[in-house]
């Protein structure tokens, strides 16, 4: 009788360590799975150009419009794009925003209010969570002026004194500096980069994230350029940064306002610009430069686009947020977002 209960309680150790060993495994693969980073298809772009020049406060893909909520922090919240289930991710204080595959990537400004393993407690780092806002973690930890996702690579302009320019991997891996001088990857095209010199010249330049060689496409005197279609628009430095655009194609430039221009941004058929001087109006036109209608009168800026609607902050006035139906003639705070965060 002893030798049999001996024989059974071997066996109960044995299914315990058994049962041991297979959570211990489970728990191994799927720790390994959390950390393993799904690649992005070729053709990804984290974020529009013209988002990302104003803040990258918003950011549309898959549906889905992330973006930091001015009433409670500059939070990160997601909505649908006809601004319906209005919900919190994190509270991370965000800027550019990106987003592709699994993940939302982002700059926080500030200390994280997350509290537990998903939270992230260093000040201003470039990070990546899930699209639902859980796991997030520190890419890099600089200061991050402006960055854009290409493909699988980050490309990012960081620096407080000095600037540098760089890529690194999604996974965090291959870090490369491409550049000790200021570089804005925001305009991101078919694997192009286009940006605007700031050593010698103010020429347009292409990055071919390829092989990150870089070439002149034109010799103007521009800033900011963001490519819609054929078509460059920027600010003319050396014509009180008056709104052009340039044809890639027709190797042609046409003045689209005279105005002295302080922000703009270009998508979804329309441009919305916000003009300086005496009478400053927050206005947009059609990508042809027909159709000029001002929206709001006041200086306003981090002009941000979604497929229905432009949002906007009140310049010196924070805390607050403002938004307008693209192509409509008036701006109202976006109480949505306000009533989201109470």
């Amino acid at each position: 009788m002893r030798k049999k209960n001996n024989t059974l309680n071997t066996i109960k150790v044995i299914l315990v360590l058994v049962v041991i060993f297979l959570i211990m495994a489970l728990a191994t693969v799927y720790a390994y799975l959390r950390q393993r980073v799904e690649m992005n298809p070729s053709g990804t772009v984290g974020n529009t150009g013209g988002n990302l020049n104003n803040g990258g406060f918003f950011c549309e893909y898959d549906g889905t419009v992330y973006f930091a909520n001015a009433y409670d922090g500059d939070s990160i919240y997601a909505m649908t794009p006809s601004e319906d289930n209005i919900r919190k991710l994190n509270s991370a204080q965000t800027r550019n925003i990106l987003a592709a595959g699994k993940y939302l990537y982002y700059f926080q400004v500030g200390v994280s209010g997350e509290t537990g393993l998903g939270g992230v407690r260093v000040p201003r780092s470039f990070n990546r969570c899930e699209l639902n806002g859980d796991h997030a973690i520190s890419i890099v930890r600089d200061v991050v002026i402006t960055g854009q996702l290409v493909d699988n690579y980050l490309y990012l302009l960081a620096g407080k004194d000095t600037s540098v320019f760089y890529k690194i991997k999604i996974d965090r891996t291959d870090q490369v500096q491409l550049a000790d001088y200021a570089v804005n990857p925001a305009c991101a095209v078919n694997g192009t980069i286009y940006y605007n010199g700031t050593q010698n010249d103010h020429y347009l330049y292409a990055l071919n994230t390829a092989n990150d060689s870089s070439s002149v496409v034109w010799e103007g005197n521009l800033w900011y350029p963001l490519v819609d279609g054929d078509y460059v628009y920027y600010l003319d430095v050396a014509n009180n940064y008056r709104l052009c655009r340039y044809s890639l194609s027709q190797d042609t430039v046409e003045v689209m306002t005279n105005d002295r221009i302080d922000f703009f941004n270009v998508g979804h058929g329309y441009i919305y610009y916000q003009t300086s001087g005496n009478n400053p109006q927050l206005c947009f036109m059609y990508t042809d430069g027909t159709g000029q209608t001002v929206v709001a009168d006041g200086v306003y800026n981090d002009i941000n686009l979604t497929s229905q609607y432009v949002y906007f902050h009140k310049y010196n006035e924070p805390g607050t947020l403002y938004h307008s139906p693209l192509g409509a003639g008036y701006s109202e705070y976006f109480t949505g977002a306000q009533t989201a965060a109470q």
